[in-house]
């Protein structure tokens, strides 16, 4: 049953290509590309809330492995921070 739900759901994307393949306005890119980095922006800060809650409880628990759980929360800040950068990139782009 979820086998034929997964080929459905693809069988429905690609034959749905062709009309993300249309022409738009520079008009209607604008405010989707500001809505994406206002959802990026706010699961970001949920992100990096989480991740540093982690770190906290985590280094609380175990305080000898301090320095592999600041690694870990510097990488993992780091990884989060980027989809917020590109997402506003990509609203530069937007306008262009």
């Amino acid at each position: 049953m979820t086998r034929k739900m997964i080929f459905l759901a693809v069988a429905f994307l690609l034959l749905a290509s062709p009309i993300f393949a249309q022409t738009t306005s520079a008009a209607l890119k604008l405010p989707f590309a500001y809505l994406a980095m206002g959802i990026a922006s706010g699961l970001c800060a949920l992100g990096q809330g989480k991740v540093a809650a982690s770190a906290a409880e985590a280094s609380a628990r175990n305080p000898g492995a301090q320095a592999g759980i600041r690694f870990a929360l510097i990488l993992g800040l780091v990884l989060i921070e980027s989809l917020a950068l590109y997402t506003f990139v990509i609203t530069f782009v937007a306008k262009g």
